[in-house]
C-alpha cells in the first residue's frame, strides 16, 4: 500500500500518544526521595537537645543505606536555651524585700538572693484546722504560717535561738509594737556582761536598726501572763532559717512589718 500524507498524519497521532503516556508513566512511576518521604522528613526535622549532665553516648558506625539519609541536627550545643528565661526567685521579693522607710527608719534592701528560697515571703497550701487569722510557728522547719481562708497560707522563714525553743503550745498575741526597745535577760547580761548598759536597770536598747527587736515585736502570753518569748524582727538577715545563739522567733524586718500589719492583737498562736 503507497504511504500517503494519510499515513503520515496518522504515525505523527500515534507518536505523540506514546510519548504523552511515557511522561505520565515517569510522573507516577517516579522514585521517592528523602524529601518526599515522611518518615525521612521526620527524621532530618527532629531536634536533638543538648544535655550537658548526660555522658556522651557511643557512636555506631552507619550503614551504607543510613548515609544516604540525612541525619538528626545536634540544634542546641550551649545550655542557653535550658537556661532562657527561667526565674532564679519570684521576682516579687524585690519588691517585698526592697529599702523602705519607716517611722523615721530607713530599712536597707535585703539581699533576698543570698536566702534559702524557701525561707522567703511566699503563700502556700497549708491543711490544718487551725482558724484563719492564727499563726503557726512551726519550729522544726524554721517556718512561720499565717493561716489564710481556702487550705491556704502565707508562710515566712524565721531564725530561731535557744529562748524560741524554750516554750511550745498555744498562746495570744496580748500586744504589738512598733520600733520596740530591747531588754536583755539578767541571765543574758550576766552571760555577757557588756550587755549590761542595755539592762532594764539602764533602760534597755533604743529602738533603731541595731535593735536586736528589728522593726516589730509581738509578744505572747498565755493565760494572762507573759511566756517572754517574742516574735520580732532582726537585722541579722543571715539568721533566718537557721539556730542562732540568743534570741526567740526571728524575722527579717520586712516580713515582721507585713506580718504585724495582717495580725490584730488578740490573735491566736501555736508553737510546735
Amino acid at each position: 500500500m503507497p504511504f500517503t500524507a494519510r499515513h503520515l498524519s496518522r504515525s505523527f497521532a500515534l507518536a505523540a500518544m506514546l510519548a504523552g503516556t511515557t511522561a505520565l508513566s515517569g510522573c507516577i512511576l517516579v522514585t521517592d526521595t528523602s524529601r518526599m518521604n515522611a518518615d525521612v522528613f521526620v527524621q532530618e526535622t527532629a531536634p536533638v537537645f543538648y544535655n550537658p549532665s548526660s555522658p556522651p553516648q557511643p557512636q555506631a558506625q552507619p550503614t551504607q543505606k543510613e548515609q544516604a539519609i540525612p541525619q538528626k541536627r545536634q540544634l542546641y550545643q550551649t545550655q542557653f536555651h535550658q537556661t532562657y528565661g527561667l526565674p532564679i526567685s519570684n521576682p516579687v521579693h524585690r519588691v517585698y524585700y526592697a529599702s523602705i522607710r519607716d517611722d523615721g527608719h530607713t530599712l536597707p534592701a535585703i539581699p533576698y538572693s543570698r536566702i534559702d528560697a524557701r525561707f522567703l515571703r511566699q503563700e502556700v497550701d497549708y491543711q490544718t484546722n487551725e482558724a484563719p487569722g492564727t499563726i503557726v510557728v512551726d519550729t522544726s522547719q524554721h517556718f512561720l504560717y499565717l493561716v489564710q481562708p481556702g487550705g491556704k497560707a502565707i508562710r515566712y522563714g524565721v531564725g530561731l535561738g535557744k529562748e524560741g525553743l524554750a516554750w511550745s503550745g498555744r498562746g495570744t498575741i496580748q500586744w504589738k509594737a512598733k520600733w520596740p526597745r530591747w531588754t536583755p535577760p539578767q541571765e543574758m547580761v550576766e552571760r555577757q556582761p557588756n550587755l549590761r548598759k542595755f539592762a532594764a536597770a539602764a533602760g534597755g536598747a533604743d529602738p533603731g536598726l541595731n535593735n536586736p527587736l528589728g522593726a516589730r515585736a509581738l509578744y505572747i502570753f498565755k493565760d494572762g501572763k507573759d511566756t517572754l518569748y517574742r516574735v520580732h524582727g532582726t537585722p541579722d538577715w543571715q539568721s533566718v532559717g537557721k539556730a542562732t545563739s540568743s534570741g526567740c522567733v526571728r524575722m527579717l524586718n520586712q516580713d515582721v512589718i507585713d506580718l504585724y500589719e495582717r495580725v490584730p492583737a488578740s490573735s491566736q498562736i501555736v508553737v510546735i
